[in-house]
């Protein structure tokens, strides 16, 4: 090891050495050796509480409403984290027994941020260093603890200011939406922003109008010559013939250089060339180069990820922190993609070795970040180490998503460090006249890859293109390359086939996570590091859904986006988002005190109080603030002004035709706002099925469903038990039969959706009585002495025994399955939805290096969860029983040992009272100190 632990005078040292996972600390651990004490602090140890949680006396004062002074240079009020104390109080017993505090958290600013608040809350009275690696060596571990340094005030200044940023502009706005919306909404810097992309796209997508327009295709081939290629008629007469780009999105040709066909003249086109001469008129070859993409940033990592491995922003993230935390990968939070020498001379000899030294170029590739607002010196994600491990030699160590992330980053590092791809590419144009003395030309092209190059090893995905047509020409070869065969001008050909082609333009494609990934980062808003968890909190709200793997605005998003942008504007447009990211990479260059800035958005140019000292603010240094302007009065004096806002109007969306749709409290309706009222004097209204897309929800669909709701309750006749009516309607998750209860009964009606086979015109009372009877009880299971039941469920019928499901095959088999049946279903393995056995009840993953117990993986009441048989913790996210690992497993473990035994019901309220009122005295000593202290080092997290 590079550093001693022992002193000058021979007495040995140790040191204590603070990163935040349990996963990072076994890693480190291992590398430090005996000297040196290596804890986790388990990601961040304190936070701004909500100010329903401060200390009786503070919460009248200047803290109440953000637990930040606003007042007085936004300041803000710590507290440790409920579920942190134990581990605060672990790492202060840790520090007593050392002569040396490394804390050596990640190396961007929210590391940075973990690293100040530890410092803040442990006041060690040793010498502290901080230690920064992008990657978890043992090269780079010990090059680390040679180089390093105090913790970065500017950088802590920035994340601070960040995370009260982003805690003022939650709390002014989200209680408008409250108020005019829907109670529990909420809104933010960057989920709002990425929520109105969207609505926009879907807005598109409603007001799109389809083209139809038909064209000619042709199988042809030269004589003697066994290779066809496909051309389509690419002009008429001289008039070049449309394809989709040449719609606009209102169904009109853009312009008069095109000619639309349509179905007759393409058919009649196709008659009169039976029999035409078809001779080549023009070929052009042009050499064809392709390079490589750059090595991976966290934003290209992400959208990579989701279109080759169809995992989610947050799913890639939480398997390439493994990968990082195991010492397989470096830092996987950067805008960069330049990569260390070491990391070049690594990939370039890798290339060589595995595909020869002709796929190796001259000169080391240098990449530079085309991203606005690019930032953070660390390098690009690349596999960790100054020679790099081959997905076949991590095999035995990864499995699963794992492997296929750490191969995907192996083979883009690899890949940026190879030769251009090298070929060439030609088109044909060939000409006929048709019978009646009109001249046609057909069109194909195709690529040969000479050279492969960097191919060899890694081609980027890419987007669907909405204005893709049927590929002109080419037949492919077995590495997917378009080929023609090779032809002269004035050679004759042959037309084996001609065939119409119909056509219709499609509206631009939604946004899948991958998508909107690269729509974020090309605007410069937010930070890539945060897109998982932006994503992850609109469909967590309910303002996003994913339809395979495109993300659909729910109606609830349009009234959102609209009350956004008709009452705070500049909150949700991008340009504004983008400058306020490049004013907080301002404050992390030390250009601009956090709480100069933060006075500027929120009480608006002109200042307020103490906060500007009695006066208008003077201007923020190296151009920051400048897109503040358009915020003249401030956040404060916006949402100040906004009791006036329509609450009807914002959530009220043109359907057409008089008809809209509105986001009331139980979910969307329907209205006819030229109907007249019923006799009742009530209005119609018509609730939207769930699984309605907007751009579904036509004029027609909508007045469908108000024609079936106008038809009210479709009485079946009497339950001949009970003599109360059973009727049939239509409801916002489809149609279901329903008894009515007389007025004032206590009893809950019993209600049941149809079956797939059935309709509201078809049902009868016989069948509402059938599903009114669910779920059926089949029998006892003799062996367990358990109930069985037959019902239908969300993802079809099925069979219960306790908490053991058993799908049928069919809907019918609810009423028909027998006890002798059902226990022979119980017998078989139990197979997941995709028709595969599921994993055994109990899966082991190995050794806890905590208890040394066992660690497995069960199923109860709640979830699944990991245990070692004396804590169990459950899995949450994306984990699942099939693909959590031993190190997820450990990490779940050791955070939820960190957090102490769970608390009794009903003893929650007293222990968070006894808490706070516990904090105030010691929380108060902290603050006052922070105040003498310069003001660019306070406040915590990311939030957006």
């Amino acid at each position: 090891m590079a550093r001693s632990t022992t002193t000058a005078a021979g007495q040995s040292t140790r040191a204590l050495v603070i990163v935040e996972s349990p996963a990072k600390a076994r890693t480190i651990g291992g590398y430090l050796g005996d000297g040196y004490v290596v804890e986790a602090s388990v990601g961040h140890i304190r936070d701004l509480p909500q100010p329903s949680e401060l200390p009786p006396e503070l919460k009248k004062g200047p803290l109440g409403k953000f637990a930040v002074d606003v007042e007085n240079g936004f300041e803000p009020y710590y507290v440790v984290d409920a579920d942190k104390k134990k581990k605060v109080t672990e790492l202060r017993r840790a520090l007593k027994d050392v002569d040396e505090l490394i804390l050596a958290t990640d190396e961007d600013r929210e590391g940075e941020a973990i690293a100040w608040h530890l410092l803040e809350e442990l006041k060690p009275k040793v010498p502290v260093k901080r230690m920064v690696f992008h990657e978890i060596t043992r090269e780079a571990i010990s090059r680390a603890l040679e180089s390093t340094r105090d913790i970065d005030d500017a950088l802590v200044d920035a994340q601070e200011t960040r995370r009260i940023l982003d805690r003022l502009y939650g709390y002014e706005v989200s209680p408008v939406l409250w108020r005019k919306v829907r109670q529990g909404l909420s809104a933010g810097r960057v989920q709002s922003v990425a929520t109105r992309l969207v609505v926009e796209r879907e807005r598109e997508r409603m007001a799109f109008v389809a083209a139809d327009y038909a064209g000619v295709s042709g199988t042809f081939a030269a004589p003697g010559d066994r290779q066809r290629f496909v051309a389509r008629l690419a002009a008429l007469d001289g008039a070049r013939v449309a394809t989709g780009r040449d719609f606009d999105d209102r169904g009109r040709l853009r312009g008069e250089s095109a000619v639309a066909l349509t179905v007759e003249e393409a058919r009649g086109l196709v008659t009169a060339l039976d029999g035409a001469d078809v001779t080549v008129a023009r070929v052009e070859e042009k050499p064809y180069t392709r390079r490589p993409a750059a090595p991976f940033t966290t934003s290209t990592l992400q959208q990579e990820a989701s279109r080759k491995l169809r995992l989610s922003s947050k799913q890639a993230m939480r398997v390439a922190q493994t990968l990082y935390e195991g010492g397989f990968i470096t830092y996987m939070r950067t805008d960069s993609t330049a990569l260390s020498q070491q990391a070049v001379d690594a990939a370039r000899r890798q290339a060589g070795d595995l595909y020869g030294a002709e796929s190796v170029p001259a000169q080391p590739r240098v990449y530079s970040s085309k991203a606005k607002n690019a930032q953070e010196a660390h390098e690009a994600i690349r596999p960790a180490g100054d020679s790099f491990r081959t997905p076949a030699q991590v095999a035995g160590a990864l499995r699963g998503d794992e492997f296929r992330l750490y191969e995907l980053i192996w083979q883009r590092t690899v890949a940026s460090q190879m030769a251009d791809a090298r070929g060439t590419t030609a088109s044909v144009r060939l000409a006929a006249t048709t019978s009646d003395g009109r001249a046609t030309e057909f069109a194909a092209s195709g690529t040969v890859i000479t050279f492969r190059g960097f191919l060899a090893a890694y081609e980027e995905g890419r987007d669907a293109d909405r204005y893709a047509e049927p590929a002109a020409g080419a037949a492919e070869d077995d590495k997917g390359e378009a080929r023609l065969p090779r032809l002269e001008e004035g050679d004759r050909v042959d037309a084996e086939e001609l065939l119409t082609t119909e056509h219709r333009t499609t509206p631009p494609s939604r946004y899948t996570e991958a998508s909107l990934v690269k729509a974020l980062e090309e605007r410069g808003i937010g930070r890539p590091s945060t897109y998982a968890a932006t994503i992850g909190t609109i469909i967590d709200r309910g303002y996003v859904r994913h339809k395979g793997t495109a993300l659909v605005p729910e109606w609830l998003a349009f009234a959102v986006t609209r009350l956004l942008e008709e009452h705070f504007p500049r909150l949700v447009d991008y340009d504004f988002t983008a400058e306020m990211e490049a004013d907080l990479d301002r404050v992390a260059a030390g250009e601009v005190a956090g709480a100069d800035w933060l006075a500027r958005f929120y009480f608006g140019a002109g200042g307020h109080g103490d906060a500007a000292g009695g006066g208008g603010l003077p201007p923020l240094p190296g151009g920051a603030g400048q897109g503040l302007t358009g915020l003249a009065e401030g956040l404060k004096g916006l949402a100040d002004g906004l009791g006036d806002i329509d609450a009807r109007a914002v959530s009220t969306i043109e359907i057409g035709d008089g008809v809209v749709l509105r986001v009331g409290r139980y979910g969307p309706y329907l209205q006819d706002e030229e109907a007249p009222a019923g006799a009742d004097g009530k209005e119609l209204r018509a609730s939207v099925p769930d699984d309605i897309a907007p751009d579904e929800l036509t004029v027609e669909r909508a007045r469908v469903l108000l024609a079936d709701a106008a038809k009210g309750d479709t009485v079946l006749g009497q339950d001949p038990d009970t003599g109360h009516d059973v009727i049939v309607k239509s409801g916002r998750f489809g149609p279901f039969v329903a008894e009515v209860l007389p007025e004032g009964s206590a009893d809950k009606p019993r209600r049941a959706s149809l079956l797939a086979s059935m309709s509201m015109e078809s049902v009868t009372l016989e069948d509402a009585l059938r599903l009114l009877s669910l779920p059926r009880v089949v029998g006892t299971d003799p062996e367990t002495d358990e109930e069985i039941t037959a019902q239908n469920g969300r993802y079809g019928p099925y069979l219960r025994k306790g908490s053991d499901s058993r799908s049928l095959e069919s809907e019918e088999q609810i009423f028909t399955v027998t006890l002798e049946q059902a226990l022979a279903i119980y017998a078989q393995p139990k197979r997941g939805r995709g028709g595969r056995a599921a994993p055994a009840p109990l899966k082991e993953l190995g050794a806890d290096p905590v208890s040394g117990g066992t660690i497995t993986v069960r199923s109860g009441r709640y979830g699944d969860y990991v245990s070692d048989g004396e804590t169990n913790a459950t899995l949450r996210g994306d984990d699942t029983k099939e693909s959590v690992s031993l190190e997820r497993a450990v990490e779940l473990l050791a955070e939820r040992r960190a957090a102490g035994p769970a608390k009794k019901r009903g003893a929650k309220k007293t222990a968070a009272k006894k808490t706070a009122a516990k904090k105030t005295t010691a929380k108060k000593t902290t603050a006052k100190k922070t105040t003498a202290k310069k003001t660019t080092a306070k406040k915590t997290t990311t939030g957006a």
